[in-house]
């Protein structure tokens, strides 16, 4: 049985999975998320795309041969360093950046931080002190008090080095899927879009970004749909 690798982007950890991983073991399978490097509480110790890579690839060790890797938002350039890896059998990309050889995060943004960032001065990126801002960028369809009281203390610190560090991109060896979220307010759906050109599957969700937290009981179905298509 094949087991859903889930890859976080910036600003939290692998418990902003929590519900989708508990929705695809319900579902009858394996699902494991990643706590990346370049992500957590201590600005001193965040690492950069070389160790969220270094993160994953342990991961798969543990997994064995028949992965679905799953990333979302900037973890599309922790996803694409594995296109080639034998491990795996299928790249998910949730509404996340799908970069070109050589291409970062930066590049692909315009080396824009969004008015919900603020850009620290000991190298880190934060969300904003206000979490409804942080809400209505991310996942406004979920109620104020409970994104305030639950999700918003996920979010975390971010590295600006992960950010700023080229893919390798290589050549791709198994399939990919990118899903588009349509309400999406930090990836404009018309960039998804032109990134989902290079997948073989596309799917749509009616979500804003955070659709892991928006919709994880219909997202557990689109991944479970994944493993059909491949």
């Amino acid at each position: 049985m094949p087991t859903f690798v889930l890859i976080h982007g910036s600003y939290c950890q692998g418990s902003i999975w929590a519900e989708t991983a508990a929705a695809l073991r319900d579902d009858g399978h394996r699902a494991e998320a990643v706590d990346l490097p370049s992500s957590g509480t201590a600005a001193a110790q965040l690492g950069d795309l070389r160790a969220d890579t270094d993160a994953v690839r342990r991961a798969l060790d543990r997994t064995g041969a028949g992965a679905v890797l799953v990333a979302h938002s900037g973890g599309g350039m922790v996803l694409t360093e594995f296109a080639d890896h034998p491990s795996v059998q299928h790249s998910v990309y949730l509404a996340a950046f799908w970069p070109r050889k050589g291409q970062s995060i930066a590049d692909i943004t315009g080396g824009q931080v969004p008015a919900w960032v603020i850009a620290r001065d000991d190298g880190a990126l934060q969300v904003s002190g206000d979490p409804e801002a942080v809400r209505q960028a991310l996942c406004a369809d979920i109620d104020a008090e409970r994104f305030a009281a639950d999700v918003y203390p996920r979010y975390v610190l971010t590295s600006v080095s992960s950010m700023t560090a080229p893919s390798t991109a290589p050549q791709p060896a198994h399939p990919a899927t990118y899903i588009i979220c349509e309400q999406d307010q930090v990836i404009p759906p018309q960039a998804q879009e032109a990134m989902s050109a290079a997948a073989d599957h596309v799917v749509r969700l009616a979500s804003p970004h955070a659709a892991m937290l928006s919709m994880p009981r219909q997202l557990a179905s689109a991944l479970g749909g994944v493993l059909t298509s491949t």
